[in-house]
């Protein structure tokens, strides 16, 4: 295993986390609109908060499918075709999100229910199938010697993947709730705060059913015992800090916090499965490997050229970008967003 196949995996790994990251509070933020605004100024006020930001963030997807396709070709195949249906309803989740931010600004009032419902029910789907792809594919898929999935409806959707996907929904829902109240002033602030100290209580729960599933229904312990309880602890401790902050009102700490959980959650998966990128239910043997699934040498060679000379650029746009839109979006202002 050379060091460039383990710096591409571990690139993966950083731009998933990145983009639940920054994704994450866009889908918290999206399921807000229906169900902690009470009027129309209030889910003005909420799509203002990331209307400069969301379609930036989304980038971070098309780069990590992106670098997969280059990188690790024979996982994105695999991968791409056996959860070709999950995909297809993420991207589909993705695309009437991404409409409704635009045609909500555009039809009359009477008519800005529907895509306040498109807006809310996308930014749920997304998040949701994402955990049960992810959580899934932890757990092993039936592939065989070609690399072939041949999934039933049980492998996709069974106990540990509909919790994940209830988890992580959750989680984009509470780190929404946290940006909400970091950068919104009046009522909504308020309520996105008292919303997130109840669901906080909930979440918990969730957490303890994600790690009893993750030890049973895994080889995460048996293989990479200090890594998994590392991240697991660092979870639940997350979690846990930004609990405390937002019940101490520190509302950057709780943001900062819930983000890190998502982080810590992609390490969590990308350890358990190293050095596999796909685990096959069948036979250890038709695991796809970091070894057997890479790009060749040279093709990883020049990509890390590529990829050192635009990310700092790149980076650097990003944090100018938050830094312009810094300011908190204020109760009942007037404001013209450009989605």
């Amino acid at each position: 295993m050379s060091t460039l196949q383990v710096l591409w995996f571990v690139l993966i790994g950083v731009l998933f986390s990145g983009f639940f990251f920054l994704e994450g509070f866009d889908f918290g933020v999206g399921m807000s609109i229906q169900t902690l605004a009470h009027n129309e100024d209030e889910r003005d006020q909420l799509v203002s908060t990331i209307g400069p930001v969301w379609d930036g963030n989304e980038v971070w997807l098309i780069t990590a499918g992106g670098a997969m396709f280059a990188s690790f070709p024979f996982w994105y195949s695999t991968l791409f075709s056996g959860y070709y249906l999950i995909l297809f309803t993420i991207l589909a989740g993705l695309i009437i999100r991404g409409v409704s931010f635009e045609f909500r600004s555009k039809v009359p009032s009477s008519q800005k229910q529907l895509w306040n419902w498109a807006l809310s029910l996308g930014s749920l789907i997304v998040p949701f199938f994402f955990g049960i792809m992810f959580i899934s594919m932890i757990q092993g898929m039936p592939i065989n010697a070609r690399g072939d999935m041949t999934a039933g409806f049980g492998d996709y959707f069974n106990l540990f993947s509909i919790v994940g996907g209830v988890a992580l929904t959750l989680m984009s829902y509470l780190h929404g709730l946290n940006y909400i109240a970091l950068k919104t002033t009046g009522p909504i602030r308020e309520r996105a705060k008292n919303y997130a100290r109840f669901l906080y209580g909930i979440f918990y729960l969730g957490l303890i059913a994600f790690a009893i599933l993750l030890y049973f229904k895994t080889d995460f312990f048996a293989l990479h015992l200090k890594a998994t309880l590392t991240f697991v602890i660092l979870i639940v401790l997350l979690t846990l800090i930004a609990n405390i902050a937002v019940m101490k009102e520190h509302e950057l700490g709780a943001f900062l916090a819930s983000g890190g959980s998502f982080i810590a959650l992609v390490a969590l998966l990308f350890t358990g499965l190293f050095p596999r990128v796909m685990i096959s239910s069948l036979s250890a043997k038709y695991d796809l490997l970091v070894t057997n699934a890479s790009s060749s040498p040279y093709t990883l060679k020049i990509m890390s050229y590529i990829a050192l000379t635009f990310l700092p650029f790149v980076l650097a746009y990003i944090a100018w970008t938050y830094y312009i839109f810094r300011k908190r979006i204020k109760h009942n202002a007037a404001l013209e967003s450009r989605y």
